[in-house]
């Protein structure tokens, strides 16, 4: 099995819901919603790839790295690259049913452990997409991140309670999915949280033993309510240009937040990240990990499992390489003198 391979057999699967692009950049599936595409104009979703795209790199050679370290660790899991699959639930809904949702949920959460990293495990309507995903989780004794989509207070602590049960020991809250089309359509349309609502939630949270992850962020005001709230993490997402038409892309304002609040709190990044190279990007612009969504679902529903390991190797490889080719040792060596600029040549 190759790439290729898999490409080929989830463009198969999919049919009109993904088509598979060379480079899955938004453009075709514009306002697909449901579905892949990105909300509106697409534009948001183009946004992250562009941006991503824009940022150039430079190489150092006069050195001896011969053998990069890809290797890190991020509340408390060792990973062999600073990355994590994104959740994607509604695999029925979203992708015209290419794959059953405990096959799919099942290979992006074995596949990922399998080569070294995790996955997050998604929240969606029914509960019952919660929990096959986790008990995926409880199967690899909670490598894994549970995403909890914003809905009332005590429905967002009974699933906190369900990862908890599962071994779960850090936990995501999607504030970004107050925006999606498909939980309207549904009818369980999801709520944003003001500083009170969100601290009560992350202290309930805490009080479990569980980490506290808010993804969505875009701005530095967001970025300081989330660490006034006692949050452990943040990823800085525009949910994949889902939710919002006309926002920047997470590659633009990622150094903004990382340049006030690195250190200070885990941030994260997804939008756009389709190889190793963008991955070195988004460290170097201030992320401590990544995670990657859309480019997991057609590895895992092309390939399964194997194909889910098989797309992290290669994105290791690419990191690898790329750290060779900039003199970086390790992870905490990527930094932002590896961005090229007129203002910063090597």
């Amino acid at each position: 099995m190759d790439l290729k391979e898999i490409r080929d057999r989830a463009r198969a699967l999919t049919q009109s819901s993904c088509r598979v692009c060379p480079v899955c950049d938004g453009r075709v599936c514009a306002g697909q919603v449901p579905g892949m595409g990105g909300a509106g104009t697409g534009l948001s979703f183009q946004n992250n790839v562009t941006a991503l795209k824009a940022v150039s790199l430079n190489t150092r050679l006069v050195h001896r790295v011969h053998f990069p370290d890809t290797g890190t660790e991020i509340f408390g899991f060792k990973l062999k690259l600073p990355l994590m699959v994104g959740p994607i639930g509604g695999i029925s809904f979203n992708l015209n049913s290419a794959m059953g949702e405990a096959e799919y949920q099942e290979a992006v959460a074995f596949g990922a452990v399998d080569a070294g990293i995790i996955a997050g495990t998604p929240d969606a309507v029914p509960i019952e997409v919660m929990k096959t995903g986790l008990a995926q989780a409880k199967a690899l004794g909670g490598r894994a991140v549970p995403f909890i989509k914003p809905w009332e207070a005590d429905q967002i602590k009974l699933k906190m309670e369900m990862s908890r049960e599962a071994g779960c020991r850090v936990v995501c809250c999607d504030l970004d999915s107050i925006g999606l089309i498909t939980l309207r359509i549904m009818g369980s349309p999801a709520y944003p949280k003001d500083l009170p609502e969100l601290k009560a939630i992350i202290e309930a949270a805490h009080g479990l033993g569980l980490g506290f992850v808010v993804k969505g962020v875009m701005g530095l005001a967001d970025t300081e309510a989330c660490l006034a709230a006692g949050a452990d993490g943040i990823i800085v997402s525009n949910h994949g240009g889902r939710v919002l038409d006309c926002v920047p892309g997470t590659a633009q304002v990622l150094p903004i937040i990382a340049g006030k609040f690195k250190g200070r709190i885990k941030i994260l990044v997804d939008g756009g990240i389709r190889s190793g190279v963008d991955i070195l990007k988004m460290l170097a612009l201030g992320a401590d990990a990544v995670m990657i969504g859309r480019p997991y679902a057609i590895a895992a529903i092309g390939g399964g499992r194997e194909g889910v390991a098989l797309y992290t190797g290669i994105l290791r490889s690419q990191l690898e390489q790329a750290m060779i080719m900039t003199g970086c040792r390790e992870i905490k060596d990527v930094s932002p003198a590896v961005i090229w600029s007129p203002d910063n040549p090597v």
